[in-house]
C-alpha cells in the first residue's frame, strides 16, 4: 500500500469515525451527571483518616436561609440552571436561562428524565449536615460559597424524590440506591468534607471507610 493511499484511507476512516461520533451526540442519549471528579479512593482514604472525628453537633440555629442559594453564575444563569446544563444532555435554555428541554440521567438511581422539574440539584454534603459538622461557625459568605460550589464535587443533578429521601442524612444513614455508585459517592463526600475542614461522626466514618476499602 502506498503511503499516499494509506494517508487518504486513514483520513477517510477518521471522517467516518467523526460522523459516527456526531451521530451519537445527535441521538440525544442521556448523559450521566458530571460534577468535578473527586479524589481517587486511595486519596479519599487518606483524607478520611485526617478528618476530625466527633459526635455530630446540634442543629440549633440552622436554616437553609443561612446558606444562600442559588447564586447568579453568569447573566441570567444561577447555580441550579448551570448544573442542569452541565449534567444534562441536549439541554435547551430559554432567555431566562431556565432549562426548557433536555435529558437527565440520575446516577443515584439510574432514572432518566426529560423535564427539569423532575430533577433536583443535590448538595452531596447536605447543608444541615455541614452545619452540624462545623459550618455553624462560618460566615454567611462562606456558607453561600459552600452551597453554590461548582468547583468541588458538591452539586449534582438527581431524581427529585431520591434527593428528598436522602434529606440531610449522612452515609451511615443513606447511600444512593445504585450500589455501583457508592464508591464515587463516598469519594465525593470525603473530598468535600476535607476541602471545607468539616468533621465526621464515628458511624459516618465507619461507613465511609467500609465503602472506600471496597473501591
Amino acid at each position: 500500500m502506498s503511503s499516499v493511499y494509506a494517508r487518504h484511507r486513514g483520513a477517510a476512516l477518521a471522517a467516518v469515525a467523526a460522523l459516527a461520533s456526531a451521530a451519537t451526540l445527535l441521538s440525544g442519549s442521556p448523559a450521566h451527571a458530571a460534577p468535578p471528579t473527586p479524589v481517587d479512593a486511595a486519596t479519599a482514604r487518606t483524607y478520611l483518616g485526617q478528618l476530625t472525628v466527633r459526635a455530630e453537633g446540634s442543629s440549633d440555629g440552622y436554616s437553609r436561609e443561612k446558606f444562600p442559594h442559588w447564586s447568579t453564575v453568569s447573566g441570567a444563569c444561577n447555580t441550579r440552571e448551570t448544573v442542569l446544563k452541565r449534567d444534562g444532555s441536549n439541554v435547551q435554555q430559554d432567555g431566562s436561562c431556565a432549562a426548557v428541554s433536555g435529558t437527565w440521567k440520575s446516577p443515584y438511581d439510574n432514572a432518566t428524565w426529560s423535564a427539569a422539574s423532575d430533577v433536583d440539584i443535590d448538595h452531596v454534603v447536605p447543608l444541615s449536615e455541614a452545619w452540624k459538622s462545623g459550618a455553624s461557625s462560618w460566615t454567611t459568605a462562606r456558607r453561600q460559597g459552600f452551597a453554590n460550589d461548582l468547583g468541588q464535587p458538591q452539586l449534582i443533578a438527581v431524581t427529585d424524590n431520591v434527593n428528598q429521601a436522602k434529606g440531610d442524612k449522612d452515609p451511615a444513614e443513606w447511600m444512593p440506591p445504585v450500589a455501583s455508585y457508592h464508591c464515587f459517592y463516598a469519594r465525593m463526600w470525603v473530598d468535600v468534607k476535607q476541602h471545607y475542614g468539616l468533621s465526621v461522626d464515628p458511624a459516618e466514618k465507619s461507613k465511609l471507610a467500609s465503602v472506600l476499602n471496597g473501591c
